[in-house]
């Protein structure tokens, strides 16, 4: 194994633990492995598996081997192992995992077919109106959590600093596109460098609290009101039928523990990519929550003209003459946000860590 250890690999790899993080896997692996039992024999190598390296892995490697124990992250590797395995006629065990999902397989030369023989359907991604507007389980839940912590924390940020550290050439680039995407991308960074802007902590919290009443208030309410309890579809169906399930708008509760719990890490991950230093009160529930006091949370009104995507096939559209109007009119003010800072202002993209 060429890869280092991580801190997601802590919580289903039970050979590591934190003070390995940044080491080499084969190698802690060995040596956990070797004080379990003393009598163990294991070479650790820091090699990928794959065609590039059949100079250790080479025909001698195969023709003494006994049996292959699998124990790979990637289907490439597997199935050149597999037919390594094959060439040489060595038995081997194959096993995987996925989430809560798991598999095992003994391939036994001229008794059972061999791994590659048979290949898993492709997965089925959920289309993207149903991930944020109509889930109906833990996935799209996930799915849409892990998207959104991405748009947010790491790809905006990400275009923030391409856009001042080449202005020009990120302004041609956006026109150039001057599609819904590159609308998008120029909104977004709009809302970190002008009223989303944080200079300190509270700032930080306030943006959190309002993220709240977006994503579980006011998106929930405006769903509802533009898809009523009773609405029908076109064919006068209920819209609300199974596995669509009508939802229920959150009340903000500052004792609610789950709650104050996304203040707290929405607050300090957004800290994080402004650089703004975390203070002690975000530990203590008592003080956040007065801080949270602090947000003044405007009141929701519905809008009659929202366009809420229903569609499982449908994709994003093309761009438009009126796109080409916004866009030029979003660099312009984005032009006047940026004069507005100092020329060595960044923002730190977040990558998303599973552990």
């Amino acid at each position: 194994d060429d890869d280092v250890i991580e801190k997601s690999n802590l919580s289903r790899q039970f050979l590591f633990h934190d003070w390995n993080i940044g080491q080499a896997k084969s190698t802690i692996a060995a040596s956990a492995a070797a004080s379990i039992n003393s009598q163990l024999k294991i070479e650790a190598l820091q090699n990928c598996v794959g065609p590039e390296i059949e100079s250790v892995f080479n025909d001698a490697f195969w023709e003494n081997l006994t049996v292959a124990i699998n124990a790979l992250d990637n289907v490439d590797a597997r199935l050149y192992v597999d037919q390594r395995c094959l060439y040489f006629q060595k038995p081997l065990i194959e096993s995987g995992t996925l989430g809560a999902k798991c598999n095992t397989q003994m391939v036994i030369p001229y008794l059972t077919e061999n791994y590659g023989v048979s290949r898993d359907p492709p997965e089925k991604q959920a289309p993207m109106c149903t991930v944020h507007s109509f889930p109906h389980n833990i996935d799209h839940c996930l799915t849409w959590a892990r998207s959104e912590f991405e748009g947010l924390l790491e790809k905006t940020p990400a275009e923030v600093n391409a856009c001042l550290s080449n202005p020009v050439e990120y302004a041609t680039s956006m026109r150039n596109a001057a599609d819904a995407q590159a609308k998008d991308n120029l909104e977004r960074i709009l809302k970190c460098l002008d009223r989303g802007k944080c200079e300190t902590f509270q700032d930080c919290v306030t943006w959190a609290r309002l993220r709240f009443e977006d994503y579980f208030v006011n998106r929930i309410k405006q769903l509802k009101f533009t898809f009523p309890e009773d609405a029908a579809t076109s064919t006068g169906a209920p819209f609300w039928s199974a596995p669509k399930r009508f939802p229920h708008p959150l009340q903000f509760s500052a004792v609610d523990p789950s709650h104050l719990q996304f203040i707290m890490a929405a607050s300090i991950l957004r800290a994080e990519t402004f650089d703004i230093p975390v203070p002690d009160l975000v530990k203590n529930p008592k003080m956040l929550a007065e801080a949270v006091e602090k947000v003044i949370v405007p009141d929701f009104q519905p809008k009659e003209d929202v366009k809420i995507a229903t569609d499982e096939k449908a994709t994003r559209s093309a761009g438009s003459v009126d796109d080409v109007a916004v866009i030029n009119q979003l660099l312009l003010k984005l032009e006047l946000c940026r004069n507005n800072l100092s020329s060595e202002f960044r923002m730190k993209p977040i990558q998303f860590e599973k552990g």
